[in-house]
């Protein structure tokens, strides 16, 4: 019989194949401290959790190749026999909670004397320490179950370095819409030895000792705007302030950059709210204001942070959109089907209420159909043009391509006709754009 720890020729090819969709799923698959995983030690791998399966498959994109990652799931997805062997296959083991019923938790027993051994085997965990997804880019507070197995497992090496937790942050450029950047920020081990003098004095004040180590690890790895009350307005004044606060510092205004200005700003926040319960509130009422205006306008923050571009200048760029038109319908119309089916069908028939699953639904129909797809229209195309096989290769290999070029140019269209808008409004001297603008001065100059 097999175990989860065995690592199947099937698996790792399944494994390369979601790890390698994965990075193009993103338009900027970026990764920070990859010399922070250990080698030839058991590991805990906890990142944030905020975009279902998505977490899991970015930290088998960074994990070594050679060990496979064994995943715990809330216990309610092993409901029948079918999926509880789907997810065996997928080293995922179940983790029992108060919702699945207190006769059930005594399970977590066995689950856990399990994760220990995987440990003692040299492989590597995959926990969520949060416990449950949250659709908003904040921590919440850790469980315990992550420390009583890094606690369990190092008590066999007493006080000899070896089981280290890997904190780990991800920050997505979206939740739900593919094509945008994913940061994966792997912070420095937690040396569970060094707690261990302290577990055997005092078990419950070495957990929370680690447990606070932990968050805070993650906190500075991810981005944290953790407000209970002004999150939407944490959000807003975040979008609205980034690139002013690069300028400030000399810095260039890339994804990475992007994120360290967002958390400096979020970290800002958050001390802002403890402190200044009246600035706070003034600084919720700006960004309403703001949000409505930009609504009103039907434009988007980031037409405001660019200065007014010349029209000779958009001239040119629709003059070369029209130009490439015709590579953009060939991609759009190859595309049109593997593209949006997957999107379809999570609006239409499967309907998730929670908008944490979409990317994750997206995503796993995507890889399936979208190679299912370009070989059905391969062997159309090569029943309806009779050509040479090359040819056939060439169309077979070139599809994809043209859909992310598609992609592209249809972003290119969407950001010159928000720039000439921009431009038209400033024309007319609009006085909700005027407005706007100085009520997103006011909300830069209350936080920056």
């Amino acid at each position: 019989m097999s175990k989860i720890t065995d690592y199947p020729f099937t698996f790792s090819l399944l494994r390369n194949y979601v790890v390698f969709s994965f990075k193009r799923y993103y338009s900027e698959y970026i990764v920070l401290g990859r010399e922070n995983i250990p080698k030839d030690c058991p590991v805990i791998f906890a990142p944030n959790h905020i975009n279902a399966m998505m977490d899991a498959i970015a930290v088998h994109s960074i994990a070594p190749k050679n060990i496979p990652v064994i995943f715990l799931a809330r216990a309610d997805i092993f409901s029948n026999k079918t999926s509880a062997k789907i997810l065996k296959f997928l080293k995922i083991m179940p983790a029992f909670r108060m919702r699945d019923g207190m006769e059930n938790l005594g399970k977590n027993n066995d689950i856990f004397e399990q994760c220990v051994e995987i440990l003692h085997q040299n492989k590597a965990l995959g926990i969520m320490p949060e416990g449950y997804q949250g659709d908003q880019r904040k921590l919440r507070p850790l469980v315990k179950g992550i420390f009583r197995i890094a606690f369990a497992a190092q008590q066999k090496y007493e006080s000899q370095p070896r089981v280290k937790i890997i904190p780990i942050g991800i920050d997505y450029g979206d939740l739900v819409k593919f094509g945008k950047h994913v940061i994966i920020n792997i912070g420095k081990p937690i040396e569970v030895s060094e707690y261990m003098k302290s577990f055997s004095e005092n078990p419950v004040y070495a957990t929370n000792e680690i447990r606070k180590r932990l968050w805070n690890d993650l906190n500075s790895l991810s981005l944290n705007l953790d407000s209970e009350n002004h999150y939407e307005c944490f959000e807003t004044v975040a979008e609205a302030s980034t690139t002013t606060f690069l300028n400030k510092q000399h810095l260039p205004n890339k994804t990475i950059f992007r994120f360290a200005a967002r958390q400096e700003i979020a970290k800002t926040l958050v001390i802002l709210e403890k402190a200044d319960h009246e600035k706070i509130e003034k600084l919720e009422n700006l960004c309403k204001e703001y949000t409505g205006l930009l609504k009103a306008l039907k434009i988007k923050n980031w037409v405001l942070e660019h200065k007014l571009e010349n029209k000779s200048s958009l001239i040119g760029k629709s003059i070369l959109l029209i130009l490439t038109c015709p590579f953009f319908l060939a991609g759009f119309l190859i595309n049109f089907l593997p593209f949006f089916i997957p999107v379809f069908i999570r609006k239409k028939i499967i309907r998730p209420e929670y908008e944490g699953f979409y990317s994750s639904l997206q995503f796993v129909m995507g890889f399936i159909s979208i190679p299912l797809f370009y070989l059905l229209q391969t062997i159309l195309f090569g029943c309806l043009i009779q050509t040479s096989w090359w040819i056939i290769l060439i169309f077979l290999l070139i599809q994809y391509p043209l859909g992310k070029a598609a992609l592209k140019w249809n972003e290119l269209r969407k950001k010159i006709m928000a720039k000439l808008r921009y431009r038209n409004l400033t024309q007319k001297k609009s006085f909700e754009l005027i407005q706007a603008q100085n009520v997103r001065k006011q909300i830069i100059r209350r936080i920056l």
